[in-house]
């Protein structure tokens, strides 16, 4: 089977494609042929050799945390049913491969009226937005502002902000992302390369979720309501947003971050089912932006950290 394998940190440059042997399924494991891979903006940083200190990953080694696909093989103390069902697939690295071995209690159904390229999509930021949306207790009838608002998370947190009857403000950059963020339900888009972008949602937004960081990150903590929650979860400009704690205490602002999730087996299965679930009922769509074949992953971690993309992006092996 065809792998992708990073021989060394670097730039897009140094995904290359390898021949690897087909994986087999051991005792509590399945095969799943993968027909779509997830990426992640933390994949290019790892790759770039940029988070050392968070992930002991060294090259050479495939990327990727999982996707979906259809079990081909099951182990032989698992029920061979499970052969031909649509799962997602999740991996400690190595999924931007045609074949993954996984066990069991790493896969989870498909359900019907959801596509493969969906499931992929949620099987990371489904998880994420649904804990820290579900941390926030957002509540009908309050403001909430989803900054990045048109990454593959904050679509999802757009649309759960208005199935919950929030008002939604998005603020992403440029008319492309806000016209998207119209159609998911925001109403109000905020374009955050003007100056000013807060203005008309300064200090209104009981709960604001940052998927963007830096100095975005702190425009939108003045944004957040005294006694609101403000959630850093996102740095795509490099950093995770700041804030004073001193400043969050005297205004009564929760603070929380990505660290906050740290989320075990069960609990991150409960949830992807959620996410899995809200997509068959049609209340959460991810949105896939852009597909690449595995074979030209360097395009698309260029087009990540380019920030070309729109929404989700996926390899199709």
């Amino acid at each position: 089977m065809r792998v992708i394998e990073v021989r060394e940190f670097g730039g897009p440059e140094v995904l290359e494609v390898r021949d690897a042997p087909d994986p087999a399924a051991g005792p509590g494991q399945v095969v799943v042929g993968l027909d779509a891979v997830d990426t992640l903006l933390v994949e290019t940083r790892i790759r770039a050799g940029l988070a050392k200190e968070f992930f002991d990953v060294r090259p050479p080694y495939v990327p990727g945390g999982g996707g979906a696909g259809v079990v081909t093989a099951a182990g032989p103390d698992v029920d061979p049913a499970w052969v031909g069902r649509r799962v997602v697939a999740s991996v400690q690295n190595g999924a931007y491969a045609e074949q993954v071995a996984v066990p069991l209690d790493a896969v989870v159904p498909v359900p019907d009226g959801v596509g493969q390229n969906e499931a992929a999509a949620l099987l990371h930021d489904g998880v994420t937005a649904l804990s820290v949306f579900e941390t926030a207790e957002v509540k009908a009838g309050q403001t909430v502002l989803v900054v990045g608002a048109t990454g593959g998370m904050g679509v999802l947190l757009v649309q759960l902000a208005h199935a919950e009857g929030a008002r939604v403000a998005a603020a992403a950059r440029g008319a492309r992302k806000l016209e998207l963020a119209r159609e998911l339900g925001a109403d109000l888009v905020l374009d955050y390369s003007e100056p000013g972008w807060t203005d008309a949602i300064r200090g209104q937004a009981d709960a604001v979720f940052d998927g963007v960081g830096d100095r975005i990150g702190l425009a939108a903590f003045d944004a957040t309501a005294d006694g609101g929650t403000f959630s850093a979860h996102g740095a795509t400009l490099g950093g995770f947003t700041a804030t004073d704690p001193t400043e969050a205490a005297r205004r009564g602002v929760t603070l929380r971050g990505i660290m906050d999730v740290q989320l075990g087996t069960d609990e991150r299965t409960r949830l992807l089912r959620k996410a899995l679930e809200k997509a068959a009922e049609g209340v959460l769509d991810p949105v896939i932006g852009q597909t690449f074949p595995l074979e030209r992953a360097a395009d698309a971690h260029t087009a990540i950290e380019n920030r070309t993309v729109l929404a989700k992006t996926l390899l199709l092996p």
